[in-house]
């Protein structure tokens, strides 16, 4: 470790002396202060070191939220090992490709997915030990002998910029990029949801994202760094969720559509006291903003940020510049440049570029793609944005390239969705578009093209996709034409389909 280095073990460390008695953690039932928080951290990592983990090794974990999920966060960083968190929402193929990507020596598996996992194993060779949450069963070992050992692991030498965290993002041209993230990025990503939305030693986290996604990873370790709590749900459920917030006094919230309309829809119905809410951080539609915002004494802060950037690099609550994303935060430069990389003026769109300390380090395994990315030394995030005179950002769209869907603030391409749409025997051709939609915010639309004599009905087809591919990628909704329009060089005109069939059904 050099001289300037800051890790998010010497985060973890130094909250237990700081912070010793205080609370760090609730789940299932249990009340971790940060020293007993940080004890357990030792006693896992001593166990992997001594079962054959070490610096640049890559941990995979495939599980809802819980404790031991945590936990592996803090060991990793003690070790200098490399989380691989995966998305549980996935298919089993999709949940292969990324493992045969990220290569983890251990793997990790909740209950609900040992199955899935088992079935891959004849194809993961490079994985050296299964490792299940609970009891001990056929090709897995039980975690729960991990934290019986008493040591310390040996002293790793690990810098602020080494790798710590890869996260697959949404599926670029059909396969997914592991955005990796340094310690640096992490303590940077911190400091700046500290600083931008004033988190405090007395303010507490609900869990109700899954620990995989960066926005839950983001506000949570911010919340830890500034002595906080965090609470821990299995999997988002909306009186539970409720039932936490009046009982644990929770000051903050993550969520993306529709998790804020259905707390709201409860709360109808049932009467809890949601007074200690004072910070919500997502995407939703302004009439819930509003609603929530009479519950409680509540600030929603809304911004713009990527996986790539360690969450939001830019940021305001929503009472400030209703519909913008906020100003550049104070470790976030952003600047909109025009397709021959110069700068645009205040008003006129441009894609929105990023330097920083966010900024990740790359994608795994994929020098050229890292390379585009950071061209002319800047992070290029494939969104279009502009800038009012006052510096708010506004969103625009993103670009062609980028072309994004975000259904309930997951990341889906529709060239992934059109591939698997030209799997089915009676599709001859397909536009995948998103539209607007208040339940998820955005939705995903597929305009088919039947081959003759197709019976093939909407559903048929959503349901295809679903068992193709994670669920949230299916569509929502689906319009059959006779023939889709072209450009001039015979592709699909995406803006003219756009301009058709851009509604909700």
């Amino acid at each position: 470790m050099g001289l300037q280095d800051f890790t998010v073990y010497d985060l973890i460390a130094r909250n237990a002396r700081i912070f010793a008695r205080r609370e760090a953690w609730i789940a299932d039932q249990r009340r971790i202060t940060f020293l007993d928080f940080l004890n357990d951290i030792n006693k896992l990592s001593y166990s992997l070191e001594k079962a054959g983990l070490h610096k640049g090794d890559r941990i995979g974990i495939l599980s809802q939220n819980c404790y031991e999920f945590v936990l592996l966060y803090g060991a990793a960083a003690r070790l200098g090992a490399i989380m691989l968190p995966i998305n549980w929402r996935l298919s089993a193929p999709e949940v292969e490709y990324i493992l045969t990507d990220g290569q983890p020596r251990f793997l990790f598996v909740g209950p609900d997915y040992k199955t899935t996992i088992r079935d891959l194993m004849p194809k993961l060779g490079f994985i050296k030990k299964f490792y299940a949450f609970g009891s001990a069963e056929a090709d897995y070992e039980a975690f729960s002998p991990l934290m019986k050992e008493e040591g310390k692991a040996k002293e790793a030498d690990i810098q602020a910029s080494d790798p710590y965290l890869i996260i697959h993002t949404a599926a670029v041209a059909g396969k997914p990029r592991g955005a990796t993230l340094s310690h640096g990025n992490i303590i940077a990503g911190n400091l700046q949801h500290m600083a931008t939305m004033g988190l405090r030693e007395d303010d507490s986290y609900l869990h109700m994202l899954p620990l995989f996604h960066i926005a839950d990873l983001a506000l949570s370790f911010a919340v830890m760094h500034a002595g906080g709590k965090n609470v821990l749900m299995t999997k988002f459920d909306p009186e539970l969720a409720l039932q936490s917030i009046e009982k644990e006094k929770i000051t903050s919230l993550g969520e993306f559509p529709p998790m804020l309309g259905m707390l709201l829809e409860k709360l109808e119905s049932k009467n809890f006291d949601v007074s200690s809410l004072k910070h919500v951080a997502g995407i939703d539609h302004p009439s819930n903003i509003e609603k929530l915002k009479k519950k409680a004494n509540v600030e929603f802060w809304i911004g713009f940020g990527q996986s790539e950037t360690t969450g939001m690099v830019t940021a305001c609550a929503y009472t400030e510049r209703p519909g913008s994303a906020g100003k550049e935060g104070p470790l976030a430069k952003i600047k909109l440049v025009d397709d021959q990389e110069r700068e645009v003026p205040a008003g006129t769109p441009g894609e929105i570029c990023v330097r920083g300390p966010l900024v990740f380090l790359g994608y795994w395994n994929l020098e050229a793609d890292t390379r585009y990315t950071f061209r002319e030394r800047w992070h290029h995030t494939g969104d279009i944005g502009r800038l009012d005179e006052n510096g708010y950002l506004w969103y625009v769209k993103r670009k062609a390239e980028k072309e994004l869907i975000k259904p309930g603030g997951e990341n889906v391409y529709p060239a992934e969705v059109e591939k698997v749409i030209l799997e089915h025997p009676e599709v001859a051709d397909v536009s995948v578009i998103g539209v607007r939609d208040k339940e998820w915010g955005e939705a995903i639309k597929a305009v088919c093209v039947r081959k003759p004599g197709s019976s093939l009905t909407p559903q048929g087809l959503i349901d295809f996709v679903a068992s193709k591919i994670a669920r949230y990628k299916k569509p929502k909704y689906v319009d059959f034409v006779p023939v889709l329009p072209k450009t001039q060089d015979g592709s699909i005109d995406r803006e003219k389909v756009k301009a058709e069939h851009g509604k909700a059904n």
